[in-house]
């Protein structure tokens, strides 16, 4: 039986929960009949608060009544649960349901699980493998274990630049207000629907006091599947008004006042369980975190036709050679 091949698939079933189960990780979770290892059910975390992969899986299986659960292999991309959260413990149905054996993309890191989930299988009797492709189990629910292992959220910086470096034209707030300077329109229609589906992939997302005064955003997921993030911003000086688009109630807002330093946002981010945030804001912004070295993942997009000769400068990083290409754009990713 060749554990991998059952692990990949495990990490791709998890995956059609993404944009629903934060700030949870995506898990997904088969049965393997032993005697031919024929997968005779599958089932991945679906949304946050519901069952877990476990849970579905089992529920799969037991619509068939030729399945044996003594003579099949679970297969899990994450350590299944030993503690009594929003759900019972996995382990302890896995358990019940007299599984034979039990494999494991990697062990959870939330202090609550921690080998307790694997060490409650063991002692029950049931064989426990763990480690089979940990490395792309880890890359599956890097927000996640960012959470756990660094308590801060996994923070990706984005912008959109000219060919020679600008982010904008030079703008400010009063002939905002009076419709004189709209933003420099950068990215395309396309290369935007990505900026959506980053939404969608993080909890966060946030901006400076500056973007909000500059550009009135909503900050929504408006042209991708998923929830709406957490809207985040900076407002040390009081001057964001009670109308701002930031400020309605579509989703939820967290505004700094009297902290606004990164270390001190991204450790209380963390204590409200807040896994990933997207930044979106200005030079300023992202030239703070940067100088901090508290990000993992960059992406730059680039207009190579476009050149304005002056304006607000982009942050200054080194790009990588390589590049993804979309409507002409270059699209750079960087990690830390």
């Amino acid at each position: 039986m060749e554990y991998a091949n059952y692990i990949a698939r495990c990490i791709e079933i998890a995956r059609r929960g993404e944009y629903y189960v934060a700030p949870n990780p995506m898990v997904g979770a088969l049965l393997v009949r032993n005697s031919d290892g024929q997968i005779v059910a599958e089932g991945w975390h679906e949304k946050y608060g519901e069952a877990h992969a476990e849970v579905n899986c089992f529920r799969n299986a037991e619509t068939l009544s030729t399945v044996n659960f003594q003579h099949s292999t679970l297969f899990v991309s994450l350590e299944p649960c030993s503690h009594y959260g929003k759900t019972p413990p996995c382990a302890k149905l896995i358990i019940e349901k007299g599984v034979g054996k039990v494999v494991v993309g990697m062990l959870d890191p939330n202090p609550l699980v921690a080998g307790k989930g694997v060490q409650m299988l063991r002692d029950a009797g049931i064989e426990v493998v763990v480690g089979v492709m940990e490395k792309e189990c880890r890359e599956l629910n890097k927000r996640f274990l960012c959470l756990y292992e660094k308590n801060r959220p996994y923070v990706i910086l984005k912008w959109a630049q000219t060919a020679d470096g600008f982010v904008d034209i030079h703008r400010d707030v009063q002939s905002t207000k009076e419709h004189l300077n709209g933003a420099l329109a950068i990215s395309t229609p396309e290369t935007k629907k990505l900026v959506h589906k980053m939404r969608a992939e993080n909890m966060a997302i946030m901006v400076g006091t500056r973007t909000v005064l500059l550009d009135n955003p909503r900050l929504l997921n408006t042209h991708w599947e998923g929830r709406n993030p957490i809207r985040v911003t900076i407002d040390r000086h009081n001057v964001i008004p009670q109308n701002a688009r930031i400020l309605s109630d579509e989703t939820e807002t967290i505004v700094y006042r009297d902290r606004t330093d990164w270390p001190f946002i991204t450790s209380d981010l963390a204590k409200r369980n807040i896994h990933s945030i997207l930044v979106e804001g200005g030079p300023t912004l992202l030239n703070h975190i940067l100088e901090t070295g508290i990000w993992d993942e960059i992406h730059v997009e680039v207009a190579p036709e476009l050149v304005i000769g002056e304006g607000v400068p982009a942050p200054k990083i080194v790009l990588p050679t390589d590049f993804e290409e979309i409507d002409g754009h270059r699209l750079y990713t960087l990690k830390a």
